[in-house]
Order: C-alpha cells, then sequence, then structure tokens
C-alpha cells in the first residue's frame, strides 16, 4: 500500500506506461491529463500510481486512432455506458480491419499461386485439380457487351460488395461447357468475381467443389480453341465427362503489358464415367 501511496516522477510514470516523459507533459498541455501534483517551488510534475488505470484508458484509445478531440470529450463525461459504446465501435472497427486483412492476405495467396505456377508450368500439360467450392458474383456478358460497358458492370459489383479495389478480389471469365461442345469458344456468357470474404446473399453463382480439369493457352482464339480440344481428347481417353462451366482467368496479368502475353488458366468441372 505504501507503494501505491507514493508520488511518481513524470521520469518513472513514463517509464511504467512506456511512453516518453514529453507526451505526459503534451496530456497535460492540452488538458488531457494533468499530473496529481505539480511541486510549487520547482515546477516538476508528479503522478500517483492511481492515475495509471486513466492513463491506460487514453493510450488504448489512442492505440486505436481515435482522435483527440474525441478522447478529451470522453474523459470529460466518463460513465460505463460511455465506455462500452466507445469500445463497441472500436470493436467493431477491428473486426472490418481484421476481415480486410484477412481478404487481402487471401489475394496475396492466390497471386502468389499463380507465380509459382507461372515458374514451374507446361503449357501443353494437363492435370486434374481438386478444388473447393467457392460462391462467385457474376456479370452476364455477351459477344456485343462492349468495353464501356463491362467496366460499368465491374465498377457497380465492386461498390456492392464493398471491395476497395477490383484487385481485392480475384476474376476471371465463364463459358459454359455446352457451348465449347458446339464450337463456339468465344461464347462467354458471364464474368466471374470472387469475393475474398465470406458472404451469404442470393444470386452468386457457386462454383461446385470436386475435380476440375486444368490446362493452360496463351492468349489467342487459335490457341483457345487448340487448347479446348486437347482438353475434349484428355476427357475421352480417361472417362471425364465435362460439366457445367469453363472458368477463364489470366494469371499473369500482373507481370505484362501486352494482352498478346497473357497466359490463360481453364479449369472445367468433371465427372468420372463409371460406366467405362
Amino acid at each position: 500500500m505504501e507503494k501505491k501511496s507514493k508520488l511518481l516522477t513524470i521520469g518513472q510514470f513514463a517509464a511504467l506506461h512506456g511512453i516518453n516523459k514529453k507526451t505526459l507533459m503534451w496530456y497535460d498541455e492540452i488538458g488531457l491529463f494533468h499530473p496529481a501534483l505539480i511541486h510549487p517551488e520547482n515546477g516538476y510534475r508528479y503522478y500517483s500510481y492511481y492515475q495509471s488505470s486513466i492513463l491506460e484508458t487514453i493510450l488504448l484509445l489512442r492505440e486505436l486512432d481515435v482522435p483527440i478531440g474525441e478522447i478529451q470529450a470522453f474523459m470529460k463525461n466518463r460513465s460505463v455506458a460511455s465506455m462500452e459504446q466507445l469500445l463497441q465501435e472500436k470493436i467493431e472497427d477491428l473486426d472490418r480491419d481484421l476481415a480486410h486483412l484477412k481478404a487481402v492476405r487471401k489475394t496475396l495467396m492466390y497471386h502468389r499461386q499463380n507465380m509459382l505456377t507461372l515458374l514451374t508450368m507446361d503449357l501443353s500439360e494437363i492435370s486434374i485439380v481438386e478444388k473447393k467450392e467457392r460462391s462467385l458474383v457474376t456479370v452476364d456478358v455477351n459477344q456485343d457487351t462492349s468495353f464501356d460497358k463491362l467496366v460499368e458492370l465491374i465498377t457497380n459489383e465492386t461498390k456492392k460488395y464493398q471491395l476497395r479495389r477490383l484487385h481485392d478480389a480475384s476474376y476471371g471469365t465463364m463459358i459454359s461447357v455446352e457451348s465449347l461442345y458446339n464450337g463456339k469458344f468465344e461464347d462467354y456468357s458471364k464474368m466471374f468475381i470472387e469475393i475474398p470474404f465470406p458472404i451469404k446473399k442470393a444470386g452468386l453463382h457457386i462454383q461446385p467443389a470436386g475435380e476440375y480439369i486444368r490446362a493452360f493457352y496463351r492468349e489467342s482464339v487459335e490457341n483457345a480453341v487448340s487448347c479446348y480440344q486437347r482438353i475434349f481428347d484428355y476427357a475421352a481417353e480417361h472417362g471425364f465427362v465435362l460439366s457445367g462451366f469453363s472458368y477463364e482467368v489470366i494469371i499473369n496479368e500482373n507481370v505484362i503489358d501486352r494482352m498478346e502475353d497473357a497466359l490463360v488458366q481453364i479449369e472445367i468441372f468433371v465427372n468420372r464415367n463409371l460406366s467405362r
């Protein structure tokens, strides 16, 4: 108890809380946090141990980026109710920041995986990969959709789902397997955007979990046709039945300057033909 009743110098009190004593002097000057005692002769500031909880509250709010003016107003009218409300608001802010950081991490992992693929890929290779279910936002498009209209549609979707930038999400185009089998290799019907954080909204396109056939081609209509023909041959040879959509993404767009250098990844859901 004797220690708690003893006054601390400004240097001791600052060291106790891991801050610079100039910070305490500034808090005193602006009327936010005053010392327990100012020596009448030498003007030295002294603080009480019992002031620690008040200072820690201020430091916590500062760490949460609460403006000084708001902290001053709060400290003048402190109560259980106002403290609870302020903390709840900051918890909600932190939750939003954490969700955004998780989304950014997921996007970075996606781009890094693309870079690893580029380092080891064989354009002639066709493989089978296992994928988890994904919820995709889709925008309907066709061969007559102008570039300006496409930009408008994408912008609206990114705003709707509160994406800060388009690159907060992965995106690509979709073409139905039916169109591919009918030789309509440019009959893209949708552009998809994968939101990198959990969402539950009606109207989302569900890309099913399961096995997908994966292949790559260098951007051009001729290369796309050739690649899809190889996929058909591979599926027939291995007893796979293609279904749903082909999901196409450009995996090297952040390291190229020309569209003709784009490398497109194709993924199509497959079922094994058990009757073979």
